[in-house]
């Protein structure tokens, strides 16, 4: 498993967008995807995550879950709205 680009994880604007990033599909479409239940986010780390910048958004959100800091995030949710 690779881990999330230092850029995204660095930049504050990427980190708004990551606030405001939606899953695009699935049981959880639409959902914030860091309000995704870990247990999902968790099975794409062990399962691969997809390609691309949603894979790199997920690869953050998992990071934030498993380490217990999505309470860091509530300032940036509600600067992206």
């Amino acid at each position: 498993m690779s881990s999330p680009d230092d850029s995204l994880i660095g930049d504050p604007q990427q980190l708004l967008k990551l606030a405001g990033y939606r899953m695009p599909f699935g049981k959880y479409s639409n959902r914030l995807l860091i309000d995704l239940p870990e247990p999902y986010v968790v099975w794409f780390a062990n399962k691969g995550f997809p390609a691309g910048e949603l894979g790199q958004m997920l690869m953050i959100v998992h990071e934030i879950k498993v380490n217990g800091l999505e309470y860091l995030f509530e300032p940036l949710r509600n600067k992206s709205s």
